[in-house]
């Protein structure tokens, strides 16, 4: 029994005798264990079932709302002298929604990510400021609604407008921007810039060269989700923009008139005004305008990743 203590115990004895006794067998051919496969056929269940209702998802939309779609109902205004349903005006507020919010919130959002990973001090206040921030990205959009109208819409005289709709929707997506962004930088790896400080690079010059182009993946990805959150608001809408579906007059003017997003429109043709048909057509348009704006993001983010390989 001494003996064999001692066998276990001697690091020489491990390293030369028991070791050597175990077939040394790679990683990925180690014979497979009854639970692994288990575990192996519930993660495939998983994957498959949620592939598989997605597909059934857009399926079904694609099937109701594909013969709603007309040149008419894409082009032109709801009119109840003519008869007409037209969603134009939704989709021209929701591209200016999209855009003002991003506008604002992408510059803020990832600001505020490179000054917490790469300048503030580790410590409380930003362990503060992060939890705060994970807060904020919970609370309901009900609340932001209220909040974007007794602020921008009362206190700044904004009133229902697609500005004070983008401005909420600002505070909304900016706990979004502000941690993904964050994480996407926190992968960099360390030796990046201790190597680009190391040759005499100043840190904001080591952050837009090295660190930005390095984590930039992560922060398309940051802004994809934002827009699958602009996009899909409309409680904080109605609070905020209204429900106007008049056409713009100006380009920058129409911004501070009320307008009704595609989401808005869809929530008053199937809940106030009980026409499923039309909703899933408006439903079907607004996928297809969340994909060409992901793909546009996709696409201008690969070029800027070639541009910055090349330089």
């Amino acid at each position: 029994m001494t003996n064999n203590a001692v066998e276990v115990s001697s690091p020489g004895r491990v390293a030369s005798g028991l070791v050597s006794s175990v077939p040394a067998l790679s990683i990925h051919r180690r014979k497979r264990r009854p639970g692994d496969a288990v575990l192996l056929g519930l993660i495939v269940l998983c994957a498959g079932l949620t592939v598989l209702i997605l597909a059934a998802m857009l399926v079904y939309i694609v099937l109701k709302g594909l013969p709603q779609i007309s040149w008419t109902f894409l082009s032109s205004k709801p009119s109840v002298l003519n008869g007409t349903i037209g969603i134009l005006p939704s989709i021209i507020n929701t591209l200016y929604i999209v855009v003002i919010t991003l506008l604002i919130v992408t510059p803020i959002g990832v600001g505020a990510a490179i000054y917490l990973n790469e300048y503030a001090k580790k410590g409380k206040l930003v362990k503060i400021i992060e939890f705060t921030t994970e807060t904020l990205s919970g609370i309901p959009s009900i609340i932001y609604g209220l909040f974007g109208a007794v602020f921008f819409g009362v206190s700044l005289h904004l009133g229902y407008s697609i500005l004070t709709g983008a401005l909420t929707l600002t505070l909304m997506t900016l706990p979004i921007i502000v941690r993904t962004t964050q994480e996407a930088l926190k992968t960099v790896p360390e030796s990046y810039r201790e190597g680009a400080l190391g040759i005499g690079a100043t840190k904001w010059y080591m952050i837009r060269t090295i660190i930005l182009p390095s984590s930039l993946p992560g922060i398309v990805t940051a802004v994809i989700l934002s827009i699958g959150r602009i996009v899909a608001e409309s409680a904080a809408l109605i609070f905020t923009a209204g429900i106007a579906t008049n056409l713009p007059t100006g380009l920058f003017s129409h911004a501070l008139k009320s307008g009704s997003t595609l989401t808005v429109e869809l929530y008053q043709y199937a809940a106030n005004r009980g026409d499923n048909n039309t909703a899933f057509g408006i439903a079907l348009v607004l996928i297809v305008v969340v994909l060409i704006i992901n793909l546009s993001t996709k696409l201008v983010s690969s070029r800027l990743q070639k541009k910055t390989k090349r330089d």
